[in-house]
């Protein structure tokens, strides 16, 4: 069981499930979203996801029609995204999580997209896009 919170405290949330396919993306959309030079994201089962506080403090933004990114409104975390091809799982951002987490990154993705200030120094795999497989 994970546990997290935003940064006021007034959102929190539960997977009881295991996060997937764990990437560092360096799109622009990520770092603009997170205003830092890359998103961790991963996925978790939809089933596996609760909000246990602050539902309703939820905003949302549809950047892509399908897409849809919810953060609290009070202080502005991101929580979590949707997209309506797949509604089994939702992506996460790793920074939400209060409790450590067992698994590990995968990747650093959309890397010819980084930030021209960002020193990418790393011993894990590096993709123009998606990493293989997804």
């Amino acid at each position: 069981m994970y546990t997290g919170s935003c940064l006021c405290g007034e959102v929190n949330v539960e997977v009881s499930g295991s996060i997937t396919s764990i990437i560092h993306c360096h799109c622009s959309l990520c770092r603009k979203n997170s205003g830092t030079a890359f998103a961790t994201n991963g996925f978790v089962n939809t089933d596996d996801f609760t909000i246990t506080k602050g539902q309703a403090l939820l905003s949302e933004y549809s950047f892509k029609a399908g897409r849809t990114r919810y953060f609290c409104r009070c202080c502005g975390s991101p929580v979590y995204s949707s997209n309506n091809d797949d509604k089994s799982r939702i992506r996460i951002r790793l920074g939400i999580f209060d409790t450590d987490i067992t698994e590990q990154v995968l990747s650093h993705n959309f890397v010819t997209s980084k930030a021209n200030w960002e020193q990418l120094e790393t011993s894990l795999p590096c993709y123009e896009k998606h990493e293989p497989g997804r």
